[in-house]
């Protein structure tokens, strides 16, 4: 038999639901108890509303109701409606039976941890019971038992203690007698002797399908989570953190200890006195190895680290004197002392010559330790034998883990040295006598810049390997594929970077090599090896690959595609894109991705969006970071509208000099979204936002100078009947500015919060005047540069220079 633990909080609580079921009707025969977890974010709103029954009744009223739209709304989305009727019921009776509760709490005006506990459990309650009713409906034999009937607890409400001895008899008892293919139990919650609901506290829905495994001897303990599995480090920290596939108890222990939070210490516990493997899952990318946790795993002894981890928020308490020197007791005093408060000791040292101790505890501990300490010993400090109790915060804990670290000399070297070559002060150090961790106490604003260091120092070595997945090989993803290729041995010799392209995609095909695709012959390999193109199916494999370094490069100009940005940034990819839409939609998703960026610490560059490999974005940015004030923009930012209003010249038509533009490349694929002016929009509603204003595309002033009927064509061919139709209304546009010595351009402005964009009618006076070819030029007129606007000017067009530029993005990203 196998035990199943399913939870997550982060996804809607019908998804998840869904999810789970999808899994649970792939599984192969057999008996299986699945323990499930609150689903969605209801557990803090459960505790916010028995907080405020203590208080104020109509908040907590409001609270409930949400709660039971909530789950009704789930009802209606997973079941039919002749299987609602009976669930209703349920759900409304637990509702009012908590609305009863909360009632109570409001009339004594007290929230007990009792209470606490009662109302915390309904989210287990109610989430099992829907999950039990979901199968039921596939068809399945699953059952709904109250783990309450089973797990029995002391009456320490809020983190309560397990009776194993009659814990054991009940569960064993109820799976002789039940025989039922799914049996479905709630999570982090027990019951006492007296039948009080108690819970387990941090982790308690882990320790649950722990203790029912151990109980039953499970062949296999399943923690189905919304990550998939231990990492070597936290990844929201470590953009090139990956999962651990094996680990071993201890380690496993190790890490959750110093923060590792997928699982906790006591859930290890019970499955590790049995000998019973833990799989780590992640129900929404089941197809991900994720971690499996046992006694005997396959050891690399060249890799004596398996992950790294820490804790932050910590403090250290010193405690130290002359007269601790060959007297025996003080270590007792001191941890019975804290022991008496509860105070969790994480670190401890203490020197050779027993002049000082040294633990560590967190920051919320502080007060209650120095209390507690300076009662215990204020007889040897009033003495003068010991100094008053030394407290230093603003600390962290980092630890590097891993079985093997005894059989390699000169880890904790490696360690140390890293940390010192990125000026990282160690204020304190621990090994266990097992030398399976090693640990150091950094200053807390050195974390991040420590875990990233270690990470690097036993994870990755020079070169630094980037891997490339390209989606769009037209015109400029295969000038990008030539530029890899040519400066493949420059990179690797000057700039220490391994490039490799891991997968490629058109709109057809999609091919992946992960060991790095041939840049010699890779359309060969996309056209006959390459399997059907889904960007969901792509984005899987990116997932799989799970490969550090990772960049998703977008070369085409999909808006499906540039809709998928986010999922890779919160994955930790970075995105190189020369793609506008996703830039150009809507505001709230443009700093949505944005925000992204900077909190999954993946880097999104988009340069080429704006003039082609042209400085333009990456110069604004630079103005603005370093504190000057942006007044005006002026700039022609259509390479191919300056081409054809260039060689729109003599007698030839303007659709003959719109058809050569888009045989030289300098067009979209559609010409349409460059002639209505659509392009350069979404150009300088980019550099808008850059500048922090919030403009959607509908903000933009547009002057279109295309005839009504051509810009409502119903394809491309359509469009180019029209403009042969009106050559003569574009014959007389140019004449007319030439009898004036003018010169047409196509001009987009950024002034005073507002963007405009049209085409104008300019002297000789004006810089744009002598823009030459596929030419861009960007006017930023600003505090600095007032009396002469900065002027970047240049190639605005073209797949080699378009490319070129998504390439300097690529390096830029690696930095």
């Amino acid at each position: 038999m196998q035990v199943l633990k399913f939870g997550g909080s982060s996804v809607a609580h019908s998804d998840a639901i869904k999810c789970i079921c999808s899994l649970l009707e792939k599984k192969p025969k057999g008996r299986y108890a699945i323990v499930v977890s609150a689903l969605e974010n209801i557990t803090d709103q459960l505790i916010q509303c028995g907080e405020l029954a203590s208080e104020r009744r109509n908040i907590y009223k409001n609270i409930l109701e949400q709660i039971e739209i909530r789950h009704l709304n789930i009802i209606r989305e997973l079941f039919p409606i002749t299987y609602q009727s009976h669930l209703i019921s349920w759900i409304k009776k637990n509702i009012n039976d908590l609305e009863s509760l909360c009632d109570g709490i409001f009339q004594v005006e007290e929230l007990s941890k009792r209470s606490l506990d009662k109302i915390m459990s309904f989210g287990e309650l109610s989430s099992s019971f829907l999950i039990a009713e979901k199968l039921k409906q596939f068809g399945l034999d699953a059952i709904c038992k109250d783990s309450r009937d089973l797990i029995i607890t002391d009456s320490q409400f809020g983190c309560a203690q397990i009776d194993f001895i009659t814990s054991n008899h009940h569960i064993i008892q109820f799976f002789r007698k039940k025989t039922s293919e799914y049996i479905v139990l709630p999570g982090f919650i027990g019951s006492t002797l007296e039948n009080e609901t108690t819970t387990l506290g941090r982790g308690g829905s882990d320790y649950t399908a722990a203790i029912l495994a151990s109980a039953i001897s499970a062949s296999l303990l399943e923690i189905w989570t919304d990550v998939s599995g231990m990492m070597t480090a936290n990844p929201k920290i470590v953009n090139q953190a990956f999962p651990i596939k094996e680990i071993s108890y201890e380690e496993a222990m190790e890490l959750s200890h110093f923060g590792a939070k997928v699982i906790y210490p006591p859930t290890i516990h019970p499955a590790m006195k049995k000998h019973i493997p833990i799989q780590i899952k992640n129900t929404f990318s089941p197809i991900d190895p994720g971690t499996l946790i046992y006694i005997n795993k396959n050891t690399n002894i060249s890799q004596p680290v398996t992950g790294i981890s820490g804790i932050q928020n910590m403090a250290l308490l010193t405690l130290e004197g002359s007269g601790m020197v060959g007297i025996p007791g003080y270590s007792k005093r001191l941890f019975e002392a804290l022991l008496r408060e509860k105070i969790n000791v994480i670190f401890i040292t203490q020197s050779s010559s027993e002049h000082s101790i040294t633990t560590g505890i967190h920051e919320t501990d502080i007060i209650k330790a120095k209390t507690v300490i300076d009662s215990e010993f204020s007889q040897e400090i009033h003495q003068r034998r010991l100094d008053p109790l030394r407290i230093e915060k603003d600390l962290c804990i980092i630890a590097v883990v891993g079985d093997n670290m005894k059989n390699l000399h000169g880890t904790s070297g490696k360690m140390f040295s890293a940390l010192g070559r990125n000026s990282i002060n160690v204020r304190a150090i621990a090994q266990g006598s097992t030398e399976k961790n090693i640990s150091a106490v950094i200053r807390k604003t050195d974390f991040k810049k420590a875990l990233n260091t270690l990470h690097e120092a036993f994870f990755e070595s020079p070169p630094k390997q980037i891997n490339l997945f390209i989606c769009g090989v037209g015109k400029v993803g295969s000038k990008l594929m030539e530029q890899i290729d040519q400066q493949q041995n420059y990179l690797l010799k000057e700039l220490k970077l391994q490039v490799r392209v891991i997968g490629l995609a058109n709109s057809k095909k999609m091919y992946f090599n992960d060991h790095g695709i041939n840049l010699n012959d890779w359309e060969k390999n996309l056209n006959q090896k390459g399997i059907n193109m889904n960007i969901y199916s792509f984005m899987e494999k990116v997932w799989k690959f799970n490969l550090r370094n990772s960049l998703f490069v977008d070369n085409t100009a999909s808006e499906e595609m540039a809709m998928t940005y986010d999922k890779f940034l919160k994955n930790g990819i970075g995105v190189i894109t020369c793609n506008k839409i996703a830039c150009s939609s809507d505001y709230d998703h443009y700093k949505r991705l944005k925000t992204l960026s900077r909190h999954f610490k993946a880097p999104f560059l988009f340069e080429t969006n704006v003039g082609a490999s042209l400085p333009v974005i990456s110069t604004l940015n630079d103005l603005i970071n370093s504190g000057d004030k942006i007044n005006k923009i002026e700039a022609v930012l259509s390479g191919s509208l300056n081409f054809i209003f260039n060689h729109f010249l003599g007698k030839k038509s303007f659709l003959e000099v719109v058809k050569e533009a888009q045989l030289k490349g300098y067009t979209e694929p559609d010409p349409r979204i460059d002639l209505s002016g659509l392009d350069v929009m979404r150009k300088i509603l980019i550099l808008a936002r850059e500048c922090g204003s919030p403009l959607e595309l509908s903000d933009i002033h547009q002057k279109s100078f295309l005839p009504e009927t051509c810009s409502n064509s119903i394809s491309i061919e359509d469009f180019y009947q029209k403009l042969h139709r009106y050559r003569d209304y574009f014959f007389k546009i140019r004449n007319e500015a030439e009898k004036y010595k003018k010169r047409l351009r196509f001009i987009a402005r950024y002034e005073n919060g507002e963007a405009s964009v049209g085409l104008e009618s300019i002297l000789q006076i004006h810089p744009f005047f002598q823009l030459e070819g596929k030419d861009n030029m960007v006017l930023y007129n600003t505090y600095r540069y007032a009396e002469q606007p900065l002027i970047i000017k240049g190639a605005g067009a073209g797949a080699e220079v378009t490319a070129s530029g998504v390439f300097s993005d690529i390096i830029k990203a690696t930095k």
